[in-house]
């Protein structure tokens, strides 16, 4: 029986969640996770060595070399090839920001928890859009018909409405949920191509979800919600027999890894 994977402890998520060489259209699309670029960022960036590293994200040297090395792998693909490299997903926990010292340092990830839902200073409606079907969370976001789509304020869901897709699929759904300004996504299965749109649209993917569609929401905004971070689906006709969506290692999630502080995701 394989050993489950082990959640890495991240500081800060990336500022930016994609870049792309100038001029250029339709190019190839890398994903690199956030747990591989903060093994970028804490090892080229803070010049700190494989095991300091290790130390900070709470997993082993080896592990961290391979993180590292598939990342820098990433990269280099994207520059030599003028790929456009999305950052996004990955098994990873967020710092709470509740320990004196983090990383060897005193820890700033505590001025950073304001940017959660209910801490917000502005009053910005956020909106979350779960794939619908019946009070429930469809399980194939390429063929969803219906969205439903909450908004949150304060920390809490002031209202809800279900919104028709209109005959819109894969290619199209991202643009459809970006043009409705919906900050994140709870689905089911979930192909590469649609995860790399949402990205590029700045939605937060929270896949691999099934159940009550209201309770996955609640679940959300508690920071308990149970995903799979890695979410793939390999079929992308009728569900039946040998169809897998949203099946694999879950875990709770900040923005595209796991909460294990039980920090609210936005």
């Amino acid at each position: 029986m394989a050993r489950p994977i082990r959640c890495r402890r991240i500081c800060f998520e990336p500022k930016y969640d994609s870049f792309g060489p100038c001029g250029m259209k339709n190019q190839e699309q890398v994903l690199l996770t956030v747990d591989e670029f903060e093994a970028v960022r804490v090892i080229d960036y803070e010049k700190r060595t494989h095991e300091q590293c290790a130390g900070q994200m709470g997993i082993s040297r080896t592990t961290v070399t391979e993180i590292y090395e598939r990342a820098r792998t990433k990269i280099a693909d994207c520059i030599v090839n003028g790929k456009t490299l999305y950052i996004s997903g990955g098994n990873y926990t967020l710092c709470d920001g509740s320990a004196k010292k983090c990383c060897g340092k005193p820890c700033s990830r505590a001025e950073n928890v304001a940017e959660t839902a209910g801490e917000r200073k502005d009053d910005k409606i956020m909106k979350i859009a779960v794939t619908y079907e019946n009070g429930n969370v469809f399980p194939h976001f390429g063929h969803t018909q219906q969205f439903k789509v909450y908004d949150i304020a304060d920390g809490k869901v002031a209202g809800a409405q279900v919104v028709d897709t209109q005959g819109s699929g894969h290619g199209a759904l991202a643009g459809f949920l970006s043009a409705m300004k919906v900050d994140g996504l709870i689905c089911g299965g979930i192909g590469a191509g649609a995860q790399a749109a949402l990205a590029e649209a700045g939605i937060r993917l929270y896949g691999g979800v099934s159940g009550s569609a209201d309770k996955a929401v609640d679940a959300l905004l508690a920071g308990t919600l149970g995903f799979d971070p890695e979410v793939h689906c390999e079929h992308h006709g009728h569900h039946g027999e040998g169809h897998h969506c949203g099946e694999g290692h879950h875990c709770g999630e900040d923005k595209h890894g796991c909460t294990g502080s039980g920090e609210k995701a936005f």
